[in-house]
């Protein structure tokens, strides 16, 4: 077994950054300050396959954004905190909130802020245009940018190195088509 297999097995909870890991970083500003962001249907199944699967998926986001808000809502997420530029703070209620330790916990991200996170969790996980330090310290990095399914990248590498992807698909399969 790889160390990074080893890893895996421990994962309980995925935690992710928003800007740049589910979307692609732009925000669009219309004149009137209404902000825009474009988010991937690949990540929402990703979440939902991960709830499938028993592992919940929390977010943490530096900003605050309507959008996110409205987007975390639509992917039914429980906890996502946003405005915290000290994304340690917010990752410790998170532990507390799904009683799990650092090594039980995957983190994805993609710029300096969330480096401390980082740095603490089992399994730190960069996206594919993350910047250089975060691809460093990442002991995974997407094939995918982000924005562009990043995260739903990551929910299968860990369910199928944790054995359970074919379950999980058959669960999915039976929730959506009864059979």
């Amino acid at each position: 077994m790889s160390e990074l297999t080893s890893i895996i097995k421990n994962i309980k909870l995925i935690i992710s950054d928003v800007d740049g890991v589910i979307t692609d970083g732009a925000i669009y500003l219309a004149s009137n300050g209404e902000e825009f962001k474009q988010f991937t249907v690949e990540d929402g199944a990703g979440v939902a396959f991960s709830k499938l699967a028993g592992i919940p998926v929390a977010f943490i986001s530096g900003r605050f954004s309507l959008a996110t808000t409205y987007r975390m809502q639509e992917m039914n997420i429980e906890h996502c905190f946003q405005g915290s530029l000290n994304k340690i703070k917010p990752y410790e209620k998170l532990k507390y909130i799904y009683n799990v330790s650092d090594d039980e916990v995957a983190y994805i991200g993609d710029g300096m802020i969330d480096v401390p996170v980082m740095e603490v969790v089992g399994l730190p996980v960069a996206v594919e245009n993350a910047h250089p330090y975060v691809k460093s310290i990442a002991k995974y990095t997407t094939i995918k940018p982000g924005g562009k399914g990043a995260l739903r990248e990551l929910v299968e590498f860990i369910l199928t190195e944790k054995g359970v992807y074919e379950t999980t698909l058959h669960k999915m399969k039976t929730k959506v088509y009864g059979s």
